[in-house]
């Protein structure tokens, strides 16, 4: 497969948009992971453009709302529902067992509504407080949080096993390590795309943003190592969730 198909993949997998890759290697969706970032990117691009234009109509808080909201929309919730399944598998004292099951269940306990609600609105807050600073830089912080977290997912894949049953994995193919391979490339594009934000977003936010992101992730490997001895595709979510946040409080720390 040729790296515009893993790139179309990738797309098909994240987000809503019209794109039908047929005829592909199971192996293929593992391969595609290297382009998350980018597809990230391009999520907060369509967030960043509806934030924009919104903000010509409406007061900021509702403008930083519709851009969240677009891209809840443009990705299906799929990284907010892996968030929603991991706070329910993993709030409570259950054993591993006990949390892969909760996870697999499709209905939203009190620990998923309260995850969502608080990141989401941690989210809003800080994507607010950028805006009211500098609305370019709201803008262009949606692009880079948006790929950079969609690359700690990544690490995730290389650095951890898969926790749950393969054979029963929604797709089997992610159930396997990624390769070094996957991971270059993936952080590539993000060291690329934060030197081209840098001197908007700010070096010293950005690496403080970088840092946190970088913590969060350790937290969250280590955690998920000794609670469910590896990843799960909700797990990923989750991760990808946490570390936007963390990389949102860097952006707005250093004002």
């Amino acid at each position: 497969m040729n790296e515009w198909r893993r790139l179309a993949l990738a797309l098909q997998f994240l987000t809503r948009l019209p794109v039908h890759v047929e005829a592909f290697e199971p192996t293929e969706l593992n391969r595609c992971a290297r382009y998350f970032p980018l597809v990230g990117a391009l999520v907060g691009a369509f967030g960043a453009a509806v934030f924009v234009i919104a903000a010509h109509w409406w007061p900021l808080p509702v403008a930083v709302g519709l851009s969240i909201a677009a891209t809840v929309w443009l990705t299906g919730g799929f990284h907010e529902d892996g968030l929603a399944d991991t706070c329910d598998g993993l709030g409570g004292a259950v054993s591993r067992e006990r949390a892969l099951e909760i996870m697999k269940d499709s209905r939203l306990g009190s620990y998923g509504v309260l995850g969502l609600v608080v990141t989401l609105g941690l989210k809003a807050a800080l994507l607010l407080a950028l805006a009211q600073h500098a609305p370019l830089r709201a803008a262009l912080a949606m692009v880079f949080t948006h790929a950079a977290s969609r690359a700690a997912a990544v690490v995730l894949l290389v650095a951890l096993p898969y926790a749950g049953d393969a054979a029963q994995a929604k797709a089997k193919p992610l159930a396997q390590r990624a390769t070094a391979v996957e991971l270059t490339i993936a952080l590539g594009s993000v060291v690329l795309l934060g030197a081209a934000a840098g001197p908007t977003l700010g070096w010293p936010s950005l690496a403080l943003a970088i840092v946190l992101a970088a913590l969060m992730l350790a937290w969250l490997a280590r955690w998920l190592k000794r609670r469910l001895g590896g990843f799960t595709g909700d797990t990923l979510g989750a991760t990808q969730q946490c570390c936007e946040v963390a990389l949102l409080l860097g952006l707005a720390a250093v004002l």
